[in-house]
Formats: C-alpha cells, structure tokens, sequence
C-alpha cells in the first residue's frame, strides 16, 4: 500500500541493485527524500519538479523505472509486497488499450 500511496498508482516500478553507485552530476540541492517513519518506505523526489529520483537504501540503489530516460533492456522479474496489493488491481491484459486519451 505505501507504493500505491507514493506513486498514486496500482504499484511503482523499480530497479534494485546493490553494486551500482549513486553520483549526482547537478540538481542535488532539489533532492528530498522522505522516510516513512517506523518503515523502510522511502522516497526521492525532485523538489522544483516532483520526479521521482533513485536513492540509496543501506547498500542497496533504488531507481524508479519511469525516471531513467533511456529505454530498458530488461523487464520485471518479481513483484514485492504482493500481498498488500489493492484489491482492484486486478490483471488487465484484457481490457481496451488507447494510445491517448479515449473519446
């Protein structure tokens, strides 16, 4: 549930590793990160823009897919926290794709 609520959507999609290394070129004084208290729940934003940022966790580096502008070679190999998901996200490979707005 703390995705959801961070991201305001059904899940948030993130890359994890714990050998890559964080270092910002420029930006770093629009950085915030919140820390759900009493959880490991965190999050990075940009503070002019609100976008989400990577962040490092102990040894581990978080990077929020949908702020890498490049494209992804890979795709998700897991699903964390599954049993905390919203009862209306259900499989919606089945229903109507638009590219935009729908009329």
């Amino acid at each position: 549930r703390h995705c959801r609520k961070g991201s305001g959507s059904a899940h948030s999609a993130n890359l994890f590793s714990n050998t890559a290394r964080l270092s910002w070129l420029s930006g770093k004084d629009n950085v915030t990160t919140y820390n759900l208290p009493q959880t490991r729940h965190t999050k990075s934003f940009c503070a002019t823009c609100g976008s989400a940022l990577p962040y490092s966790m102990g040894t581990l580096l978080v990077v929020p897919a949908g702020s890498l502008d490049s494209p992804l070679s890979i795709t998700p190999d897991a699903r964390i926290f599954f049993a905390s998901k919203a009862a209306w996200n259900q499989d919606s490979a089945n229903l109507p794709s638009f590219d935009s707005y729908p009329s």
